[in-house]
């Protein structure tokens, strides 16, 4: 039987911002309270071409960074209601799919909802994108801000897990059972195919 880790010195956390025109991300290397920036920005894709194509480009882009930065955990930002339902839906399909580019190589999936982030980053959960992006700069020592907001978002909610991490309320390390993991942390997101089988 394989020993279990119970502590890990350093661990990377990819935070992703989804979205099917524009896909931000942000990379830190987390060595108990230090911070260090990996990496940061954002994707664009052709708001032109097939939905289904983007979000094909989407998983693939992803499962390419993931191979290269070898995360242990995705922190994602969850779904939010909005009016436009058009919006939401390609929106949730965005986010799906880079859920499943975490599962598909073994990493653990968290959500946050955007609340939660703004929260923890600034202690104010109604507060601006570019107070958000504001206080970043000042924790990961960095002069040039990200261009677009989606960066500085997407970098928000990885730092966002490890703040949680750090206070003991989420974990997320190891890969092991990381599908195991998030249907028991998601048990109303999963059908049950015991039921559809009959």
């Amino acid at each position: 039987m394989a020993k279990v880790q119970t502590t890990k010195p350093e661990i990377i956390i990819m935070g992703i911002d989804p979205g099917t025109i524009v896909m931000g991300y942000g990379i830190i290397l987390c060595r108990g309270n230090d911070i260090k920036l990996l990496a940061m920005g954002s994707i664009h894709f052709d708001s032109s071409e097939d939905h289904l194509l983007r979000i094909k480009k989407i998983f693939d882009r992803l499962s390419s960074m993931i191979t290269e930065f070898l995360p242990d955990v995705m922190a994602i930002e969850s779904q939010f209601f909005g009016k436009n339902v058009q919006s939401m839906l390609k929106l949730g399909r965005a986010q799906g799919v880079c859920m499943a580019a975490a599962l598909n190589k073994d990493i653990p999936v968290i959500e946050y909802s955007p609340k939660k982030i703004k929260q923890s980053i600034t202690g104010n959960g109604n507060a601006s994108k570019e107070q958000v992006a504001a206080m970043l700069q000042r924790i990961c020592k960095y002069e040039e801000s990200p261009k677009f907001l989606d960066a500085s978002d997407a970098l928000a909610i990885a730092i966002c897990h490890h703040y949680q991490i750090s206070s003991g309320i989420s974990s997320g390390r190891g890969r092991a059972n990381s599908w195991n993991s998030f249907i028991k942390q998601n048990p109303e997101r999963v059908k049950s195919t015991k039921k559809d089988s009959k």
